[in-house]
């Protein structure tokens, strides 16, 4: 549009002479017409410089626009570049918790004996992770830390009862140790495999803490797969079904077929110790919101009588546990109901073990053997547990309260040794185990994220232990209250538990 205006403006200077000539000469006229003449000429010029100046302006405005695009471009270059960063970070999905506990522990031996540690400290940090690598591959993870204040070892136990164990494999993120990081869970999910309800799952299994651990606990939802009877971190796989029961009441149902490596014997020489495995099924025939009916049953095959230890200071103390050996298969079932009613959670479970040993033996009379007066039990012996516990939840208050009571008989054998009661597995106890605790949901402010909550946990247990050697299938269960049996104890220099107090106090934190 200025261009135009210009060009017009020339047009009019070079054809105002040929008008003026055109109007007439000489006289007044003439001179009217010159100084009128020169006016326009001069108003044309001003014109003219404004257009010019204007035009500069323009094109000063056209560069820094020109500039401002160029600008914004690379913005929007440099933008894209980091959302690409952002969309790589979006995809992990971090949440963890982290836990100090305060436990008294009080217990009496057989022979009158008291241990005792009336403050002991832990923390805990676990932190979670899950990434999808495709639409249907998903990673999950956790890494855990777990140390008793005031040290870099696992706590000594000072006791001739052999729980719980020392750290290794199957609880080394379980077992108070040092301030490290480990690996507690870590494995891929291949899901809806050819598009139907099924899933194969390889790694470090999310095999502890599993129902109906999770009510005492104060969570609200599943913490594991295997029930709380199986208590024990491992590597292995699973290939499972789902499906629908098509009934509001009965919800959904998942079967799983699991394996896993319990001990890897390594390069060993023919004869020497195998490897000891996993195997089994583990069903939720039904489950709904907090209702769930669950059967498990696995065996263990090639159980080893003690496995590698990670914390034995020396040669000369692992020497005390003799060689290494395999002593047979061991067969495990439990079933596990658990529903709501109201603001009442409760549960049942029931277990039963079976024991198919080698030559070698299980729950061997080593008193017996010593004096000559009997051999390695190679009979197949049967133990089972009894398992019950109610919560009531007053959410106006913040407050839950619950109760638990647990029995295994002479024979039973629980697969726990990555327990969460510091001391002695109660599930894995030969005799009773009654448990009062109380959960305050603490009033701290909205949650910031859906993973946010913290509470704190007071609980009590007692232990009235039946039968020595609860949770090990190596030694004979020697009845704490028989004479002869507490006398053959004797000369084996053990010194049982007889009953056992313990106070636990937990502030608890998710995010």
């Amino acid at each position: 549009m200025v261009k135009k205006i210009s060009v017009l403006a020339l047009a009019g200077l070079i054809a105002l002479p040929a008008l003026s000539m055109a109007g007439g000469s000489g006289g007044k006229g003439s001179a009217a017409n010159v100084d009128d003449l020169e006016r326009k000429i001069e108003e044309l010029s001003r014109q003219l410089d404004e257009l010019k100046a204007q035009m500069g302006k323009q094109g000063e405005v056209d560069a820094a626009t020109s500039q401002q695009l160029s600008d914004l471009a690379d913005d929007l270059e440099g933008f894209d570049e980091r959302a690409d960063a952002w969309d790589l970070a979006a995809r992990f999905n971090f949440y963890g918790d982290f836990r100090t506990r305060l436990d008294y522990y009080n217990a009496n031996t057989v022979s009158g004996g008291s241990l005792e540690n009336d403050t002991l400290w832990t923390n805990r940090f676990r932190l979670n992770m899950r990434v999808k690598a495709t639409e249907n591959v998903e990673f999950k993870g956790r890494l855990a830390m777990f140390k008793a204040w005031g040290m870099q070892a696992p706590f000594e136990n000072n006791t001739s009862d052999p729980r719980p164990f020392p750290v290794f494999d199957g609880n080394v993120t379980r077992t108070t140790d040092d301030s490290a990081l480990y690996v507690d869970r870590a494995y891929v999910n291949w899901n809806n495999i050819a598009g139907a309800p099924v899933w194969l799952s390889l790694g470090r299994r999310p095999t502890t803490d599993g129902p109906p651990s999770q009510i005492r606990m104060g969570q609200d939802e599943r913490l594991a797969t295997p029930v709380a009877a199986f208590n024990y971190a491992f590597d292995g796989i699973t290939f499972g079904y789902g499906y629908n029961w098509g009934n509001e009441d009965l919800g959904a149902g998942k079967v799983r077929f699991c394996y896993g490596r319990g001990f890897e014997d390594g390069l060993l020489n023919d004869g020497n110790i195998n490897d000891a495995d996993f195997a089994g099924i583990n069903w939720d025939v039904l489950g709904r919101g907090r209702r769930l009916l669950n059967i498990q049953s696995f065996g263990v095959f090639n159980a080893f009588n003690y496995p590698q230890f990670k914390d034995i200071p020396d040669e000369f103390a692992a020497a005390a546990f003799g060689e290494r050996a395999n002593l047979g298969n061991i067969w495990h079932t439990d079933v596990v109901w658990q529903d709501e009613v109201a603001n009442f959670n409760y549960f049942v479970e029931g277990g039963w073990s079976n024991t198919q040993p080698n030559d070698n033996g299980m729950f061997n009379d080593f008193a017996g053997i010593v004096a000559g007066q009997t051999g390695f039990n190679t009979g197949s012996e049967n133990g089972y547990l009894i398992y019950g516990g109610v919560r009531y939840d007053m959410d106006n208050i913040r407050l839950k309260l619950g109760a638990e009571y647990n029995y295994g008989s002479p024979y039973w054998i629980a697969f726990t040794p990555a327990h969460d009661d510091i001391y002695q597995s109660k599930l894995a106890t030969r005799g009773h185990v009654f448990e009062l605790y109380t959960i305050y949901d603490i009033p701290a402010g909205e949650a910031i994220s859906k993973y946010g909550r913290a509470f704190i946990r007071l609980g009590y247990q007692y232990y009235d232990y039946t039968h020595s050697g609860s949770g090990d299938w190596n030694l004979f269960p020697y009845d704490l209250d028989d004479n002869a049996d507490l006398a053959k104890l004797q000369a084996l220099g053990l010194d049982p538990i007889d009953d056992a107090h313990q106070i636990y106090l937990t502030f608890e934190a998710f995010f």
